[in-house]
Formats: C-alpha cells, sequence, structure tokens
C-alpha cells in the first residue's frame, strides 16, 4: 500500500466517523464540543495536504484526528465505532 492509498483510506475512515459519531451527556460537554472542532481542522488540514500531494503531512495530520477521536471515546465523552477494517 502507498503512502497516498493510506491517507485515502484513513481520511475515508475518519469521515465515516464524524457521520456517526454522538456527543456524550455530561458536564463535560464543552470540553469534548472544543477537542472535537480541533479534529476537525485536523482532518480538513489532512485532505488540504493530499490534494496538494505533501502525503506524509496528510498522514500526521489525520493520524492526530483520529488520536484525539480514540481518545474522546476513552473517556466516554463521543461514541462511535471504526467502521472499516484498518490494516
Amino acid at each position: 500500500m502507498t503512502i497516498e492509498e493510506l491517507v485515502e483510506q484513513y481520511i475515508k475512515n475518519t469521515r465515516h466517523v464524524f457521520q456517526q459519531i454522538k456527543e456524550g451527556k455530561d458536564p463535560q460537554d464543552k470540553k469534548a464540543e472544543k477537542v472535537l472542532d480541533y479534529t476537525k481542522r485536523y482532518l480538513e488540514d489532512a485532505m488540504y495536504y493530499s490534494d496538494k500531494k505533501r502525503f506524509e503531512t496528510a498522514l500526521a495530520s489525520v493520524a492526530y484526528c483520529e488520536g484525539l477521536l480514540d481518545a474522546l471515546r476513552l473517556l466516554g465523552m463521543v461514541k462511535f465505532e471504526w467502521s472499516m477494517k484498518r490494516r
């Protein structure tokens, strides 16, 4: 798998998560919203750099996005499933 294909797969998986994500209902919601805003920005960065053929930077951006999403999920602040299999 090329880095371009890997970036494409990660972006696709992450975009799918944003379509189904559900935020928790607790006092931490404002914090989760702020971190979710960061994740969306990292995803936008990944798509921008992918379009510019800067795949290493795109991969780093989408990896940050996924890491923050996983952290929010582990803390119970959001709910989602990674639906596509990772290699």
